[in-house]
């Protein structure tokens, strides 16, 4: 395959199969009713042009909380806006992440599209678990059944998220084809099975148990990037990551970040499976960075004209 090197220039990786038809013109409607009754149990004014729902979630069993960025030509009643889906990483924050943090408003002041910034729990890794909280549920199926009709959301849907959140923009992507035409993720764990051990002693030092998230890790390939990379075809998809040496956006020397490198490995499998599978995806592997904001605020601009052209 070509190889991928450390630089700043975007690299196309392969080019798709012929005869394959782009999501944009399959896009599905919203996913279907809830089978339990969620709803929208209160809606807060942040500032002119971000609200902040919470829903009471049977899938979760919680109320959780969903952040609405509106177009600035949006109004009550207007119909037919892009939706864009943004995903938080795990351990701390949340959702607020990409408000507070992250320079969400400032980056899409100029869209034409409803940004939806949803809960996903510090450890829900978006997915509905064995046991525990339905996440993909609230994500796919409740949160769009009362989101998006309520600004006026049409058919089509992009998807990013950071660490965890990329993980997730690609899981959600592959499990529901159609649903979602573009999707990029920023320093995403996007193979879990390179390193199974490693994954089970992270999640319990945070109190996760992997058999009631994914089950038995042979069954992990349904929740993982790199083991869906081949139902990902017809979807626009933009990866970045850094190889965990300090970088031009960090502040001076430092050791190395093990995280980054370890998800700059993941990232190369998945560039490896996505080619495999005749997958087309761009990357921007940049070389030095650590997994940290600066290098997602930067990856998002970056792929922002490709999932909303």
């Amino acid at each position: 395959m070509k190889k991928i090197l450390p630089r700043l220039v975007l690299v196309v990786l392969v080019v798709m199969a012929s005869g394959c038809q782009s999501a944009a013109e399959s896009a599905a409607p919203p996913p279907v009713r809830p089978t339990a009754s969620a709803a929208i149990v209160s809606r807060e004014a942040v500032d002119g042009r971000t609200d902040k729902l919470v829903i009471d979630s049977p899938a979760t069993g919680e109320r959780r909380s969903v952040w609405v960025l509106k177009p600035a030509a949006w109004k009550p009643g207007s119909t037919g806006w892009r939706a864009l889906y943004l995903l938080h990483g795990c351990c701390a924050g949340g959702g607020w992440d990409w408000l507070r943090t992250g320079e969400v408003a400032r980056l899409t002041a100029g869209l034409d599209a409803v940004v939806i910034v949803p809960e996903g729990g510090s450890m829900g890794w978006y997915a509905d678990w064995r046991d525990g909280p339905a996440w993909e549920t609230f994500h796919l199926t409740e949160v769009p059944h009362l989101v998006e009709p309520r600004y006026g959301v049409g058919t089509r849907r992009a998807i990013a998220g950071f660490s965890m959140g990329g993980l997730g923009a690609f899981v959600y992507a592959a499990r529901h084809p159609g649903v979602f035409e573009a999707a990029a993720s920023f320093s995403g764990v996007l193979d879990t099975r390179d390193d199974v051990s490693g994954y089970r002693a992270f999640m319990a030092d945070n109190g996760v148990d992997t058999e009631d998230l994914w089950g038995d890790p042979d069954a992990w390939a349904e929740h993982n990037p790199a083991d869906l990379a081949g139902r990902l075809k017809g979807v626009r998809l933009y990866a970045s990551a850094g190889d965990g040496e300090p970088g031009p956006l960090d502040h001076g020397d430092g050791p190395v970040d093990r995280t980054e490198a370890s998800i700059m490995r993941q990232n190369l499998n998945f560039a490896r499976a996505a080619e495999k599978a005749g997958v087309k995806v761009t990357t921007d592997f940049y070389g030095n960075g650590t997994h940290t904001w600066p290098y997602w605020i930067r990856s998002f601009e970056r792929a922002l004209p490709l999932l909303l052209p």
